[in-house]
């Protein structure tokens, strides 16, 4: 006996029917909304995304850095550059010959009857840097009429991630007045290897206001930034002065009743840059060790112009935090009239092959 075809009311399969469209539309609509929302919270994570990324990552060195290890870079840019390292090279030997060379034999020569070859060893490196320094940023300096020829004076100058300037102006100070600037340098540099002997050489101390005023008193030029290794770290293209409460060198200029001069190069801070990431980390690895382990990168040819301001003179009364406000607001007042703010890496280098120029814009 065959079974018995199913009976399949009318009713059931409009209604099934109805409820299959209800449920599939539903849904539909669903998937289609929460996709929508999905790609909504995609857009926006992607555009914060890119906002920090204009405002904490230098694009110029990003750029830069692609372009460093493409393998067409490497081929065609760096291979033949190091040709370019010896002409560089050479003609550096040739700067040096035909602007220090009589400077040279004579301090050699007299070094040598003297029997003070520390003298000869400062001649020679202080050529080398200043070599350097017009080779690979047209280094300039001005203002060097303001040094005082019968005083002592403290220079207090803006310090960058690594200042590069300040040994530029040491070493041509020397060459061109024959005056040694003696530095006043944080206490963690005597502890790194190799370089005790510089800071030897070149009269480094850390120092106190006591023994700075004495020195300062019988007639030494001095240089140091209050900023210091703080600064170096933590400021940036922004060029914000980081002071915080020193009063040190106010307290020593006081003492010995000795000028102060204003220090500040145009972009110091492109030369060099401080790792732009990671900053609060930085800083709390800073604050409990005392040690600059921020990452810097750079070493870019910009144009580097030292500009060494009026001196101020201390007056009858006046306190040290008095005295340091004013030298920190010509510094600041420095900076607004010759640095690009922010500072730029890349209109830094076109400085470096046009011809120099203030910026007040």
């Amino acid at each position: 006996m065959p079974a018995p075809k199913p009976v399949f009311s009318q009713l059931y399969q409009d209604n099934y029917t109805m409820w299959e469209k209800e449920t599939f539309s539903t849904t539909e609509d669903g998937i289609l909304v929460g996709l929508e929302a999905y790609l909504d919270s995609l857009v926006n994570a992607t555009k914060l995304w890119l906002h920090t990324i204009n405002n904490y990552v230098d694009i110029d060195y990003m750029l830069w850095v692609r372009w460093l290890l493409s393998p067409v870079f490497l081929c065609f840019v760096i291979l033949p550059s190091l040709i370019l390292v010896f002409i560089y090279i050479s003609s550096i030997i040739l700067y040096i010959h035909r602007i220090h060379r009589l400077r040279l034999l004579n301090t050699l020569q007299n070094s040598v009857e003297q029997g003070d070859l520390w003298t000869a060893g400062r001649e020679i490196v202080a050529t080398l840097w200043d070599a350097h320094a017009w080779l690979w940023h047209g280094y300039e300096l001005k203002g060097l009429e303001n040094l005082p020829t019968d005083t002592g004076c403290l220079l207090v100058y803006y310090h960058g991630a690594i200042p590069l300037d300040y040994y530029y102006l040491v070493n041509r100070v020397l060459l061109l007045k024959g005056v040694m600037i003696k530095s006043v340098v944080d206490r963690c540099l005597f502890s790194m290897p190799g370089v005790k002997i510089i800071l030897d050489v070149f009269g480094c101390t850390s120092g106190t206001v006591d023994s700075l005023a004495e020195e300062l008193s019988n007639g030494q030029i001095l240089g140091l930034s209050p900023g210091g290794i703080y600064e170096a770290q933590f400021s940036d293209h922004y060029y914000k002065v980081e002071w915080r409460n020193r009063l040190g060198f106010a307290r020593a200029a006081l003492k010995a009743n000795v000028p102060i001069l204003p220090v500040f190069t145009v972009n110091i801070r492109e030369a060099f840059r401080t790792l732009p990431l990671l900053g609060s980390f930085w800083h709390f690895i800073y604050m409990k060790t005392r040690l600059p382990v921020r990452p810097l990168f750079g070493g870019f040819p910009v144009k580097l112009t030292t500009y060494v301001g009026a001196p101020i003179y201390p007056k009858e009364d006046m306190t040290p935090e008095l005295l340091r406000d004013q030298v920190k607001a010509s510094i600041e007042s420095m900076i607004s009239q010759h640095q690009r703010v922010p500072g730029k890496i890349l209109p830094s280098i076109i400085d470096r092959v046009w011809k120099s120029r203030d910026h007040s814009d």
